[in-house]
This record gives structure tokens, C-alpha cells and sequence, in this order.
């Protein structure tokens, strides 16, 4: 894949905060025509730097006020134990991200869930059954202070 240009960091970060805009409204915002703004696009695509196009949820809304982050400890640091918790933990809808990290904890995972009970049913039932957990802490968001999905697109080698 070659470098970004400064043309497709614009694309992409118009894209980014509203992916309902057209190639034309793009294209007028770029000051460039239909034709090379969809050609952008396509490449962008075909090279996975677009990997997919989704609708943001306010999750308030839909029944999903509580958020925990949860660091997970494995009884055994192994190639097999670490396959066995990341095929059970794909599984799981209420984990929106899980990251084996480094330090003194295994994964950190972002969980949605109803509320309280619904997540003390989750953890319980799913998540503490989990081959290979040894220890969980969890962490109840209070406030969100800030949440995006805009990655940075600077040429700015400081960042």
C-alpha cells in the first residue's frame, strides 16, 4: 500500500465524521470532480484503509447504560490458553473490544451492558466461566467524557 496524500486524509477524514456524504458533496468540499474523488474511494477500499462502512447507536438509547472495562488475568500465559480465551471472548456481543496488552493484567475489555444485574448475569454466567480466567476486575464507567471514532490522519511525525 502506498502513503496516504493529503487528498485522501481529506476524503478520509470527511468520511470519518459523516459517511452519508456524497461523492459529489465530497468532491465539492475537496474541490475535486466525481470521477477521482470514487476512484480515492475504491483504492481506499480495495487497500483496507476503509475496512467498513457503520452506523454509530446511541446505546442510552437502546437499553445499554452501563459500560465496564475489565481487565483479565489467565491462570496460564500460553499460545493455547491466549487462542482459547480470544475464540471464547469473540462470541460474547456485550464485549465491544478486547486487547491482550502488556503489564500485569492479560486483556482489556470494553463490555455494554442494560445495567448492574444484567452485567452481574453476564459476568457470572459467561464471562467468569471463561477456560484459562484466573482473575477479573471490573471497572464501571461513571461519565464518558469522550468517545470517538475518528482516527487521526496528520502528517505530523510528532503524533
Amino acid at each position: 500500500m502506498e502513503l496516504l496524500d493529503k487528498t485522501d486524509r481529506r476524503i478520509l477524514s470527511l468520511i470519518q465524521t459523516n459517511a452519508r456524504l456524497t461523492i459529489q458533496e465530497i468532491g465539492q468540499q475537496i474541490n475535486l470532480s466525481k470521477t477521482p474523488v470514487h476512484e480515492r474511494i475504491k483504492r481506499l477500499e480495495r487497500e483496507g484503509v476503509i475496512s467498513q462502512y457503520v452506523t454509530l447507536i446511541d446505546k442510552k438509547k437502546v437499553g445499554n447504560s452501563l459500560m465496564v472495562y475489565c481487565q483479565v488475568t489467565l491462570d496460564k500465559q500460553t499460545r493455547d490458553t491466549f487462542a482459547g480465551f480470544d475464540t471464547a471472548v469473540r462470541d460474547l456481543p456485550e464485549v465491544l473490544e478486547c486487547n491482550r496488552v502488556s503489564g500485569t493484567f492479560d486483556y482489556l475489555l470494553k463490555i455494554i451492558s442494560r445495567d448492574m444485574d444484567a452485567y452481574n448475569r453476564f459476568y457470572q454466567e459467561r464471562l467468569s466461566v471463561i477456560p484459562g480466567m484466573l482473575h477479573i476486575s471490573s471497572f464501571f464507567v461513571m461519565d464518558e467524557v469522550k468517545n470517538s471514532t475518528v482516527i487521526p490522519l496528520t502528517t505530523d511525525a510528532a503524533l
